[in-house]
Order: C-alpha cells, then structure tokens, then sequence
C-alpha cells in the first residue's frame, strides 16, 4: 500500500510544479518525461543494483576516509577533541566531527579545479545530461556544477554566462540554485547521516532540479541562444587569444586534450599562493555555517517559547508538522512516522540541513530503512529561506536591474522548487528502499 502511495505522491508533487507554473503551455513534456526516467534509473541503480550500491557505499567510505585524514590535523591541534584516527577520544562535539574536516576537504576540491580535473569532470558530465535531458546546454552545465560547488560558487563562476543569457533564463537558474549541494560538505553529512543516502541524492537533485526548472518556469531557447560564454584572460578581462592557435586545440584527440594546456585558459596563481587562499576560504565556510546553525536554532527555540506563551505546547515544529503533514505522508510513510518526518522538513526550510541532521544523527541508525532514506535524501540540499536570501544577493553582484527584478518576482517559485525537488527526490528513492 504504502510503495504505491509514494508512486502516487511522485504524480502529486510533479503535478504541484504544473500547478504553479508560469506558462503551462510551453512546457515539453517529452524532456520532462525523460528526466523522470533518468531519475528513476538511477534511483534504482543506486539503491536496488548490487554494483550500485557497492559504488555508493565505497564512494560513502571514501569520504569517510577523507575525514578521518583530516581528523589527524584537527587531533593535533585539539588533541582532546578527537584522536587521530577518529577515536580515543571520538569527536567530543559537532565542530570537531562535521565542520573542521572541511578544512582538508575544501582544499582537496579545489586542488582537483587547479589542475583542470573537476571543470574537465563538470564540462563533459554536463554535455552528457543535456543530451539525455534535452535541457539547454548552459542550465545542463549549471546544474552539474551546483552538484560540485554548491549555489554561490557555481553562480560566481557563471557571470559572464548569467549576463549573456536571457532575464527569465536567469530566473530558471535561480529556481534550480535552490537545490544543490556542495562537494566540500559532503564529508561533513556522511559523518550525521547514512552515507550512501547522502550520495544517491546528489544526482538525483541535480536532474530534479532541471525537471522541476522546466515545469515551474518554461523558457524556449533557440538553437543561436543554447552556446556558452567563455572569457579569455587571467583575470576574466578578455585579453586577445589566437583564434588559430585554439582551432588547433580543439582539433587535437581526446587523449591528447587532457594533456594540453588550452591557449585561451586563464594563468594560474602560484600553487602555494592558491592553496592559502583555499585554506582560508575553508575556514570562512565553517564559519559561517558554525555562525548559522548557532543563529537558528537559537531563533527556533525563541518562536518556540514565544508560541508557548500564547498555548502551551505550541511550538514551531508542531505547527510545521501541521502545513507539511500530507507531503510528507505522500513518501509513503505511516501516519505517525509522516508527523514527524514533516517536523523535521519544516525545521529543515526555517533553520538549514545541519540543525536538523545534528537533530537526528544519534537516533537515525534506529529508524525503518524507508524512514532513513527518505528523510536523509530530503535533507541533503541547500533548499531553505537562508539559502534564498543567499541566491537573490548572488544575482544582485553578478547581473543588472532587469534580471534582477526578474529573480526576485520568483522567490516564492524558487522556494517551492527547492521543497518539490527534495521531495521528488525523496520519493524515488523511497520507491526502491522498504
């Protein structure tokens, strides 16, 4: 019974994106239908496949040994905080066990950026979606590139791009910004939650985050629209590059590409001047998110004794469960698990996926295999109202008034593009996990 109410909520939730859209009448379905496929392949390639499975879970442990890597700098700073190989003692709080390993982790991605490996990665991972996908080039790559950077990052990178494209096209890039996650923190959510989870729903927001896009906020793109803007220059300022010397680049095979610097690419910083730079904009991340979960889960638990004031035991959680009760029965849970997985998705989109997965990370480990699926494939994203105020201050820096204004009339769709694309998510792996 259950399996088919989370078919059902599947129909549901990509009927409420149809529902909202901003014109019906331009949406292709065939793409549409295609990206549910792809989504629902690989949902059960990941969870239902036993070579699937093997990946994820060694992609899981993998990140798990980046973090007990880290765990020896952070031991030999804070030797009482964390032994060096993760125990004796282990992680004495949640800095030590999610937040400082991102100081390898930051560092190690933008290491593989330095020397061509992950925009190589991104660049042929996202000519390959756009082919099964049939989504226009740029939103393809854009999409891949969230799956790696995270949503400011990947914006920042694509201003040259955003100022080219249409002012709706950069609206529908705002409504997929809302669904990413960053690579560099997915260390820090295998070590709250099951890890093999976490990964399974990296791509499938990434597809999701296009299907929604597509059906929320429809734009044709011509054939002359669908190119990529790329800047020459060390500094993105556009120096002159010789037109011959990259035409014979691009003639060059494969083999011989991945080893031939491009004419056209940007000098590079000094590796060590580089790495710092890293290194410190590591620390500025835990920062921050060090600085956000502290911010709202104090702010939670002020509403919370503000409502019990006016009823006692009237709390935000309680309300939230209330609003969020039949979307979150829809993934095929029991009445009483779909309260307070609808809790949990409402502290989700008021605080940020850390509060909530530091919430659930001791207990987690004792819940039905659903429940755990489907609840860590609906935290892992960015999809929350900090994460708006982020993406429409993003744009703000990046591209002029017109396209502004645009991305802010549709915050309302960008939330509710980032709540959709989670539950979709979250039902298709819920399909295959019981």
């Amino acid at each position: 019974m259950y399996v088919v109410i989370d078919a059902v909520g599947i129909l549901v939730f990509i009927s409420l994106a149809w529902l909202f859209s901003s014109d019906r009448h331009r949406i292709h379905w065939r793409p549409v239908a295609l990206m549910v496929m792809t989504s629902l392949i690989i949902a059960w390639l990941l969870t239902s496949f036993t070579a699937g499975r093997a990946a994820v879970r060694a992609a899981a442990q993998g990140f798990r040994w980046l973090v007990d890597t880290a765990f020896q700098g952070v031991s030999f700073a804070f030797e009482n905080w964390v032994g060096a190989t993760g125990v004796d003692p282990e992680p004495v709080n949640f800095v030590t066990s999610a937040l400082l390993p991102i100081l390898l982790i930051v560092p190690l991605f933008d290491i593989l950026s330095y020397i061509g490996l992950m925009p190589w990665i991104i660049k042929w991972v996202g000519r390959g979606l756009s082919a099964v996908t049939r989504q226009p080039r740029f939103e393809s790559f854009f999409a891949v590139e969230m799956m790696f950077l995270g949503n400011t990052e990947a914006l920042a990178i694509s201003k040259a791009q955003l100022q080219a494209i249409s002012a709706r096209r950069n609206a529908t890039v705002a409504i997929m910004s809302m669904s990413c996650v960053s690579a560099a923190l997915v260390g820090a959510y295998v070590q709250l939650v099951p890890g093999e989870f976490v990964l399974t729903a990296i791509p499938l927001n990434c597809i999701n985050a296009l299907l929604v896009a597509s059906i929320l906020y429809p734009v044709p793109v011509s054939e002359e629209e669908d190119t990529i803007v790329t800047v020459g220059g060390a500094d993105g300022g556009g120096h002159e590059v010789d037109a011959e010397a990259v035409a014979r680049y691009e003639a060059l095979p494969l083999r011989r590409r991945l080893v031939t610097r491009r004419p056209d690419a940007p000098e590079r910083e000094p590796f060590f001047s580089f790495l710092g730079d890293s290194v410190l904009e590591a620390g500025k991340v835990i920062l921050i998110v060090l600085a956000n979960v502290i911010a709202f889960v104090a702010l939670a638990a002020l509403i919370d004794r503000l409502l019990a004031l006016v009823s006692p035991g009237l709390s935000l959680e309680a309300i939230l469960g209330v609003a969020l009760f039949l979307l979150a029965w829809l993934l095929g849970l029991e009445p009483s698990t779909a309260y307070d997985m609808s809790q949990l998705m409402g502290l989700k989109l008021v605080t940020n996926e850390f509060v909530v997965m530091g919430q659930v990370t001791s207990s987690i480990g004792g819940l039905a295999d659903h429940y755990q699926a489907v609840l860590t494939v609906f935290l892992t994203s960015f999809a929350n109202f900090s994460t708006a105020g982020m993406v429409v201050g993003c744009f703000k820096g990046l591209v002029d008034e017109e396209r502004n204004l645009i991305v802010a009339r549709n915050v309302w769709r960008m939330m509710l593009s980032g709540v959709l694309v989670s539950l979709l998510s979250a039902g298709m792996v819920g399909l295959f996990v019981w």
